[in-house]
């Protein structure tokens, strides 16, 4: 055959291709417009454990980005309204709602609030989570118990409930921990629950493949919470030094990085596990 024929046949091949691939650049433009008329819409956001630390703080940022808050929180309605009050004060609008995401009852009356308050869901913040550290030979089943119903079974039940429920164009986030690549010791169990975090994102930005719903998971590194400093000064000893940036995280540091994922610039990732941490190793 000759150079000629060869030259032919690549050319009717490359024509013959050509509807089918503007068939799905435009496809693919329409997904992109309606994930920016959805998002441009700022509709509702529920941001689970959302009372204080990260969670206070990414309601606030999301606010402030023109979402509608729904604020979560278990046990202490008083600094789940302020945060309300905070973002009222501002200009946004919220919600309060208790409810322990362990419960799946619980968490479907959450995302209905949400839903009746705001017509619908755009964006979640799977946030809400407990630790508990220990050696092995010192972790009660309690404890390791207490943790694994919040966070892996909670977990489990926001995203269940996210899958179902959040607009097509949405974002669905998770909160891990940077402690899974670290290993530090007396941090099994918490390590465990956070671990599956990154494979709950993995896995569900798969199954919601088609709908422009982009699923990740942020992994803070040592962030200035009472989550840590419930466990002391110890707790805190040495980490800064550790850290190239010199410093705690602050819970704004994470937020920005989900107001990123939030935001059309972060439209592209998409089941990836982001260590937001400082650049500790």
């Amino acid at each position: 055959m000759s150079n000629t024929d060869n030259s032919r046949r690549s050319f009717l091949a490359l024509a013959a291709a050509v509807p089918s691939a503007l068939a799905m650049a435009s496809v693919a433009s329409a997904q992109t417009s309606d994930a920016g008329t959805r998002l441009g819409d700022k509709g509702g956001a529920v941001v689970t454990g959302s009372s204080r630390g990260i969670g206070a703080a990414t309601a606030r940022r999301l606010a402030r980005d023109g979402y509608a808050v729904t604020v979560n929180y278990l046990t202490n309605r008083d600094l789940a309204e302020a945060v309300v009050r905070d973002i009222e004060a501002a200009g946004g609008r919220a919600i309060v709602r208790q409810g322990d995401v362990a419960d799946p009852a619980a968490v479907k009356a959450l995302f209905d609030a949400n839903d009746e308050a705001f017509g619908g869901v755009d964006i979640v913040v799977n946030n809400a989570g407990i630790m508990n550290v220990g050696p092995f030979a010192q972790m009660t089943d309690e404890a390791f118990d207490r943790m694994m119903a919040t966070n892996v079974k909670g977990s489990f039940n926001v995203l269940r409930e996210a899958s179902r429920r959040v607009r097509d164009g949405g974002r669905i986030i998770s909160l891990s921990s940077s402690i899974i690549k670290m290993s530090p010791p007396a941090t099994a169990a918490y390590a465990a629950t956070k671990a599956a975090q990154e494979i709950y994102s993995n896995v569900l930005a798969k199954e919601l493949g088609g709908r422009n719903i982009s699923v990740n998971a942020i992994s803070p590194g040592a962030v200035d919470t009472q989550l840590l400093r419930q466990h002391g000064e110890e707790a805190l000893r040495g980490i800064p030094e550790a850290t190239p940036l010199r410093r705690l995280g602050q819970p704004e540091d994470i937020a920005n990085v989900i107001g990123l994922l939030c935001s059309q610039d972060g439209a592209w990732i998409d089941g990836q596990n982001i260590f937001a941490n400082g650049g500790i190793a």
